[in-house]
């Protein structure tokens, strides 16, 4: 049924923006997108005394209304409505490009249903901006985000992730940064990686190295901080494995309290090797150790 007017002629829906904003550095948001912001009836930010100082740099006086993760589904109807009755929304993250990662994906879906008009601002993206610089393969890649907090759910995630051949990409916080790292080398392998912190900021900094670099010099700090996005370069063709080479490492691993199908798979997934073998060898070795 199509929205009317008190008069009863038709709305004419209004847009939804999608609008990039800087990383940190105010210098890097486009033309377009202080124009939009400053034509749009309203501004639906992430954090609304955050977004205030960009807002105050360029000189926007638009509104605001907050829409975060935590109210993104109560606003819904208000934001839509506005829309349907010809007004115009604006939808900023509090850095870089909103729904990666960030808030947005529940309005942009909701609108999308009443088919009402969604339009990108491009600008930043920290996964992007650290691609771009990473010196790793940049015809492929496998945006991660923030991986699971919990060292079961995170091991899995990242097992899964061995035989992918595009350059991952992880976002992460500055206190679980070493965790990650760790973590990876351990289900990964020591790839070839960067770590991008503090993008466009301050206190900007790229390390490259193999992962085990990388994370011998953070260990060196007292603690690391800022925003850290980790590019990881993807699974090669590892070298074929003997099985005497596979027996070795199965015997190395089997302090590690790991039992016999989750030794298998780790394994498995670590050296492109069929699951049963692996797991055939583990039953075989446990029945001659003493």
């Amino acid at each position: 049924m199509e929205d009317k007017t008190q008069s009863g002629t038709p709305y004419k829906h209004g847009t939804l923006y999608i609008v990039a904003t800087p990383l940190g550095n105010l210098e890097d948001i486009t033309f377009r997108a202080v124009r939009i912001l400053k034509e749009v009836d309203l501004i639906a930010a992430e954090d609304t005394r955050y977004s205030k100082r960009l807002l105050n740099h360029y000189g926007i006086e638009t509104g605001m209304i907050s829409c975060h993760e935590h109210n993104e589904n109560k606003k819904l109807f208000q934001l839509t409505e506005a829309l349907k009755k010809g007004k115009n929304i604006a939808l900023i993250s509090d850095a870089g490009t909103p729904l990666i990662s960030d808030p947005g994906y529940s309005l942009v879906k909701a609108v999308a249903k009443q088919k009402i008009s969604i339009i990108p601002v491009p600008g930043c993206s920290a996964a992007i901006a650290g691609l771009s610089v990473a010196g790793l393969p940049t015809d492929s890649f496998l945006f991660c985000g923030f991986l699971p907090k919990k060292q079961q759910k995170l091991t899995q995630t990242l097992e899964e992730l061995n035989p992918e051949k595009a350059t991952l990409i992880f976002y992460e916080s500055p206190k679980r940064i070493c965790a990650l790292i760790k973590q990876a080398i351990s289900s990964l392998g020591d790839r070839n990686a960067c770590l991008a912190r503090e993008i466009t900021k301050l206190h900007e900094e790229y390390l490259r190295g193999t992962l085990g670099e990388i994370l011998s010099t953070l260990e060196l700090r007292p603690q690391v901080k800022g925003e850290c996005v980790l590019l990881v370069q993807g699974a090669g063709h590892p070298p074929e494995m003997s099985q005497e080479q596979l027996e070795e490492l199965i015997l190395s691993k089997q302090n590690k309290n790991k039992g016999t199908a989750d030794l298998a798979r780790q394994i498995a997934t670590t050296c492109h090797l069929s699951k049963k073998q692996v797991y055939d060898t583990i039953l075989r070795l446990r029945k001659t150790q003493p």
